[in-house]
């Protein structure tokens, strides 16, 4: 039997499997760094399999997390996640947020080094209570408030945990060392940073990434147009005082952050490409009599290019200064997300066409397809190109009940063993 049928017998006969997965993942959704109950049972499940596996602060930078929730949001998830099910062996590693997990296969043969990443945290909304709803019709709806896989990431962390599956009883048939990377916290673009950052994919040399999303029965060999983005929040403080007794000894932080919010809406867009900025919550005051002591202003830059959005980012970053200081105030700037932008590699487009067509299992392939916003696998792939290597990132269509970040998203299930089997097909041809 030729590795194509062996992979594609594999993937087919774990279908079953796949969906239980997924289903068990999706009621029991976990929003970024409080994936307590998801990472842990993706690390006994790979360990189990005899995978080495790493865990928190060996696979994660803690400074270069973005977006952590408070220690005592944190403490409440885990204990959620343990009354759901949790393996509390692994969730002292977890603790503070680091549920990053990486299982890596030494093969024994010469040959490179081979990641491919999974997401694994759900969305921060809650899931329609339409009873037509397919979760809700098979009862496996999210039971956490506030929690849905609005994206698909329950089926990109089941099909991860296939490819592991598959990997070990395929393993002869591999070469060189592959890397399983099971990724927290991609809603919000603020998981892949800690990671790259701790060097993970410091000697890889090709590496994969995937979504479950698009027109069903399609295969996308790379996704383009991943915008550049960076997530911040920007805190003014003021002084303040009775707005009717003594106004003039008073210095409004609403003032500034109105005026940060009007100055930053005017930044020049870029010659050289695609350009945003949008200021999405702007909160302030206590009363109307008080002049305001504390404002926030939440806002977003993307850009075409790393290099755009920093342009952006930068002048946003000037404005919030200089308006603090006209308004006499003090101001604080906490970083909560960001990407990079993308481009898959030519070299491994041609080679994920390659594999779609010889698996025979989709009734288009595509060789490219713009993103339009952005994926903190970026990350990755900048730093694997930074360094020689190749990077794709490829999409698996499914017809999708709603869009993504809907509280009315589900995907057709039969993606997943297709996933499993791309993953599978395209890593076999790296590793060969």
């Amino acid at each position: 039997m030729s590795i194509k049928d062996k992979i594609l017998d594999l993937s087919n006969k774990m279908q079953g499997e796949l969906v239980t997965i997924r289903r068990d993942f999706h009621k029991h959704a976990e929003s970024a760094w409080t994936e307590f109950r998801t990472a842990s049972i993706v690390a006994e499940y790979l360990e189990n399999l005899g995978y080495k596996v790493l865990i928190g602060d060996e696979v994660m930078v803690e400074s270069a997390m973005m977006g952590v929730p408070s220690a005592e949001v944190l403490e409440k998830h885990m204990e959620r996640a343990k009354e759901q099910g949790a393996r509390v062996k692994f969730l002292d590693k977890m603790k503070g947020g680091k549920t990053g997990v990486v299982a890596v296969l030494e093969t024994g043969r010469p040959g490179p080094v081979v990641a491919l990443r999974f997401d694994m945290d759900a969305n921060d909304l809650d899931e329609t209570k339409n009873p037509d709803h397919f979760p809700n019709k098979e009862g496996f709806a999210s039971i956490n408030k506030d929690a849905m896989h609005a994206c698909g990431h329950d089926g990109h962390t089941a099909v991860g945990m296939g490819v592991a599956k598959a990997l070990m009883e395929l393993k002869d048939e591999f070469n060189g060392t592959i890397k399983l990377v099971f990724q927290p916290a991609e809603e919000g673009v603020r998981g892949a940073a800690c990671m790259v950052e701790k060097g993970i994919a410091d000697d890889v040399n090709y590496m994969l990434g995937m979504h479950i999303w698009g027109t069903p029965g399609q295969f996308v060999c790379g996704v383009d147009g991943m915008l550049a983005t960076s997530k911040f929040d920007a805190y003014f403080k003021g002084v303040p005082t009775h707005a009717g007794v003594s106004p003039e000894k008073g210095k409004s932080a609403l003032l500034a952050a109105c005026a940060a919010t009007m100055a930053m809406q005017g930044i020049y867009r870029h010659s050289a490409g695609v350009s945003r900025i949008n200021i999405g919550v702007l909160n302030a005051g206590t009363g109307r009599n008080v002049v305001p002591e504390h404002a926030v202003v939440k806002l977003e830059t993307r850009g075409e290019t790393s290099e755009i959005d920093a342009f952006v980012r930068d002048e946003a970053l000037r404005m919030i200064k200089a308006s603090a200081e006209m308004y006499d105030v003090e101001y604080e700037v906490k970083a909560v997300g960001g990407a990079m932008s993308g481009t898959s590699d030519e070299e491994l487009v041609a080679l994920a066409r390659e594999a779609a067509t010889e698996l025979a299992i989709f009734d288009d392939i595509k060789d490219r397809r713009e993103l339009g916003g952005s994926e903190d696998f970026s990350y990755f792939m900048e730093r694997v190109q930074s360094k020689g290597g190749k990077a794709c990132y490829v999409m698996v269509g499914s017809k999708c009940a709603a869009g993504p970040h809907n509280g009315a998203f589900d995907f057709e299930e039969s993606a997943l063993s297709q996933a499993v089997a791309a993953m599978l097909q395209m890593t076999h041809k790296l590793a060969k």
